[in-house]
This record gives structure tokens, sequence and C-alpha cells, in this order.
């Protein structure tokens, strides 16, 4: 369930974010120098083919202007709602709640302009010099305005069915847990794209990309049925009900067991996919 949710939320990032960034570019240009292939390569330190590749994924083609028609519109009108359908149906089926589908379309609608605001945001925080105090401090503000935006994502996409205080230990969680993992991503993401674009071209680094979604979007996942854990266990105390120590002991050996079946799982699937790769 986590993996299918996880891919099902890459899948939808990349064909939501890729022709938004394109597009977000092309108009900031005429007011403001904004590139998002050189940001991409700035923040993840990308050299050499990878970084080749991300700027002609990202970038139009020289002597050209990019322009948005009809189709153009509503094609991107449509990558962004199954965006946040899928981001939608992540906490209808983590909170157990009715799914709402297209009728909560016009919520959807006020996330995707909050995850504009968001990326605005963090963008800028990510630009600041990097200077020892203020970079502490531009990732400090990264990880607070993710951990607002994600609670704030979880009350508007449930359609406010789920109360703010109830989704703060999801958002605390994956704020912090999104944070180290784009840390580890910052090491491993240079070689991930260097070997995907020397090995499949061009369309490597959209492989990379959707990898490195997929992990992110995992973490997101398995903070949300922690959150929901940590916020029912919360809910429990507040009513003067606590477990016994027996079945404390009972819930975690039951987390780990999880944890490594779901870990095992995960190698395997890569093991395969690595096995495929070095065949063709």
């Amino acid at each position: 369930m986590g993996f299918d949710r996880s891919m099902a939320l890459a899948s939808s990032a990349l064909t939501a974010l890729v022709p938004l960034s394109v597009l977000i570019g092309a108009v900031l240009d005429n007011y403001v120098h904004y590139d998002a292939a050189e940001r991409i390569i700035n923040r993840y330190d990308l050299t050499g083919s990878g970084a080749a590749a991300v700027n002609s994924l990202f970038s139009p083609a020289e002597g050209t202007s990019v322009s948005v028609g009809l189709f153009g519109i509503v094609f991107l009108t449509i990558s962004a709602l199954s965006f946040a359908r899928a981001s939608q149906r992540l906490f209808e089926q983590t909170w157990e709640l009715k799914p709402l589908s297209v009728r909560n379309t016009r919520n959807g609608l006020w996330w995707i302009l909050a995850l504009g605001g968001y990326a605005v945001v963090t963008g800028l925080l990510a630009a600041l010099p990097g200077r020892d105090w203020l970079a502490v401090a531009a990732a400090l503000g990264e990880v607070a305005a993710t951990a607002v935006f994600l609670v704030w994502s979880g009350w508007i996409l449930s359609a406010k069915r789920i109360s703010l205080p109830d989704l703060l230990p999801f958002g605390i969680t994956a704020a912090v847990l999104t944070a180290a993992y784009w840390v580890a991503a910052s090491v491993y993401l240079p070689r991930l794209f260097n070997s995907s674009v020397s090995r499949y071209g061009v369309v490597g680094a959209v492989f990379a990309m959707i990898s490195a979604l997929f992990a992110a979007m995992f973490v997101i996942v398995g903070s949300a049925a922690l959150g929901r854990e940590v916020a029912d266990e919360l809910g429990r105390i507040r009513q003067g009900h606590r477990p016994s120590d027996h079945e404390v002991r009972r819930q975690w050996d039951s987390v780990v067991e999880q944890t490594r079946s779901r870990w095992h799982t995960a190698r395997e699937q890569v093991s395969r996919r690595r096995t495929k790769g070095s065949d063709h």
C-alpha cells in the first residue's frame, strides 16, 4: 500500500511539476532571473552529463520562447489537479475518510496555488548565501515552512475534515524527515543523475527524478501513517486511556516487523531493477 501510494504520488508530481516549472521559469524570467534547471543544478551540485540533461529537460530550445495555448493550459490544469487528488487520497486513506474525488476540486485548486507559493518561499530560502548562521537559519526556515504547508495541505485536501491539531504530528514528522532525506539526497543525487544519463541519455534524468521523488513521497506517506498513530495516541491519553506496557510492546514489535518487511521488499525491488538495467 505504502509503495503503491508513493509511486502514484511521485508519478503525479513528475507530470505536474516539470511542465509547471518550465512555465513558471518562462513567466518569471520576464521580471527576475529564474531558471528552474539552474536552481536544481546548483541546489544538488549536479555536474557533467547530469547537469547537461537537467538543463536540456527544463530549458526551452535555444532561440525559442515558451508560450502556452489552450491545450497547454488544459494539460497543466489536469496534471496539477491529478497531483492534488493523489495527495488528497493519501489523507483520505490514512485517516479513513470517505473519498470526495472531484467534489473537492475547489480545495484542490487552492492547494495548487499554495504549492506554488511554498515552492517560491523554499526556493528563496535555498538561494540565500551559504554563510554558517544564515545557512542554518534558512534550513530551519525551510523545515518550518514545510511543516506549516503539510499541515495546511492535510486540512484543505481533506475538506477540513481533519483538524489542524490532529495533523500537527504528521507535519512536524514529515518536515524533519524530508529535510533529512534531501540532505542525504544531495550526496547521492549527482551520482544517480550521472549514471542514469550515461546509461539512458537525457531520458535518464527523468528516471533519476522519478526515483528521487519516489523516495521523497515514501517519506511523506510513512510520516502520514506515523502522524495518524501519534495523533490517535495523544487523543487517547487526553481522554485518560493509557495502554498497558504489554500493548505498547506488542505495537512496537509490530511496527518494527512491518518496517523490516518493507525494507526487504524495497531492497528486492531495487535489486531487480538494477538487474534489468544491467541486462539492457
